[in-house]
């Protein structure tokens, strides 16, 4: 769990801010919103191939446009 004390003489808006940035770089929100909804184990096996794709298709045509091709 993500904690942030208030320091002396520090407003409320700054430790806000520190807040957020913590729990930012902790990926709770991330984290939450993956939980959000069940899906299933198809649908999320099916979502992960898409994505390798999606990433080997921009990764190839970095590289045409940088002339390995």
């Amino acid at each position: 769990m993500t904690r942030v004390s208030i320091r002396e003489g520090e407003s409320f808006e700054r430790a806000l801010k520190r807040f957020k940035k913590r729990v930012e770089q902790a990926g709770v929100l991330k984290e939450v919103r993956k939980r959000e909804f069940h899906v299933k184990k198809s649908v999320e096996e099916k979502l992960k191939k898409r994505a390798a794709e999606a990433r080997s298709r921009k990764r190839q045509k970095r590289m045409a446009q940088r002339g390995f091709n």
